[in-house]
């Protein structure tokens, strides 16, 4: 479908603003922003500045609107599709129905390669496979792998538990259906951003504790680990940097029902009393992030529980970063981290 004209017109000057001369986009971006000891790159700056002159927002209004505002603004930071990565739609069966689901692939991978299971941002309210597409499409290509980017049904009409059970039913089919896949079924991840790296973490702790398939991996991006405490980093960063408190509470509100147990290990990874046993991880975060401390304390308990971890604080950028691979350059670069340690994660040990 085609991007109407006015987004195209906004999208240019959006990616015209990051070629400006350096000073030129410092005066547009404002005096630098340090908070907490760190200073936040000019590149995540300028973005903030131009959503402010624009009026966008993550949430805004209804849940409708809010997922109709991401729709459109994702074309205005993401880039054009990044290629060469063939896709295919696929049908992941649930005992609640099929979920839609797209696989991506690196033209020119071979079978059995690894396999990445996809759960994108967006609060477990809005966010799509659209939004995250060329998120997707970049750690498919730069990492090697395949993606399998899920559709998990979304609160308030599938309030929790509904995304976490899918999540697990989506981990399950990529291990039963790994030679359909073209995937190496010892080899495949779970990973995600935010809401999704949420996803991802309570689905290793769900493989490992029913006793079957366990990933291989897991790639947990700026992820919500922990409901029932509120961490430094919620008061530091939650005003005016993307994700705000504000945006966090409307989430919950959607997502939790009333008289839920905010310490349930499938709400709250962190809460789980035992960590032991899970694969290994990488956990990236934001520096300038609301969701920065909790987490870095899910990377600290799993190593205490033993568990291979890596924890990659980008100390200069915002939450949602992965998603604006369309402007500037140092969200490119910390995306491309990542994959390098994807890739890395899921390879062949001798």
């Amino acid at each position: 479908m085609a991007i109407p004209l006015p987004v195209r017109i906004q999208a240019a000057a959006s990616q015209l603003a990051f070629w400006l001369p350096t000073p030129v986009r410092r005066v547009v971006a404002g005096r630098p922003k340090r908070i907490d000891g760190q200073d936040l790159a000019l590149d995540a700056q300028l973005l903030l500045r131009l959503q402010k002159i624009a009026r966008a927002e993550l949430v805004h209004g209804s849940v409708e609107q809010s997922r109709a505002l991401l729709d459109v603004g994702r074309h205005l930071v993401s880039g054009k599709p990044i290629e060469p990565v063939s896709v295919r739609e696929v049908a992941v069966p649930t005992p609640d129905g099929d979920l839609p689901a797209t696989l991506y692939t690196p033209v020119g991978l071979p079978e059995k390669s690894p396999l990445l299971v996809f759960f994108h941002g967006g609060g477990w309210v809005i966010g799509t496979r659209a939004s995250h597409d060329n998120a997707v499409r970049f750690l498919a290509k730069h990492a090697g792998v395949r993606v399998l980017s899920i559709e998990y049904r979304l609160a308030p009409e599938f309030p929790f538990p509904a995304a976490a059970e899918d999540a697990l039913a989506a981990f399950e089919y990529a291990v039963a259906k790994a030679s359909d896949l073209g995937a190496d079924p010892a080899r495949i991840a779970v990973g995600g951003d935010s809401a999704g790296g949420n996803l991802a973490a309570v689905t290793a702790q769900q493989a490992v504790r029913r006793g079957g398939p366990v990933p291989a991996f897991q790639l947990l991006i700026y992820p919500a680990t922990d409901f029932a405490k509120r961490y430094r980093s919620r008061d530091l960063f939650g005003e005016d940097l993307f994700l705000t408190d504000v945006h966090m509470k409307w989430f919950e509100n959607h997502y939790v029902p009333s008289g839920t147990d905010l310490t349930d290990p499938r709400l709250s990874p962190l809460r789980a009393d035992d960590l032991s046993g899970l694969p290994p991880a990488l956990v990236v975060t934001a520096g300038f992030d609301p969701l920065r401390d909790e987490g870095e304390a899910y990377a600290e308990k799993l190593r205490e529980a033993g568990v291979e971890v890596a924890l990659r604080r980008h100390d200069d950028l915002i939450h949602g970063f992965i998603n604006f691979t369309g402007v500037g350059t140092r969200f490119r670069e910390a995306l491309a981290e990542t994959a390098g340690a994807l890739r890395q994660g899921l390879s062949k040990r001798d």
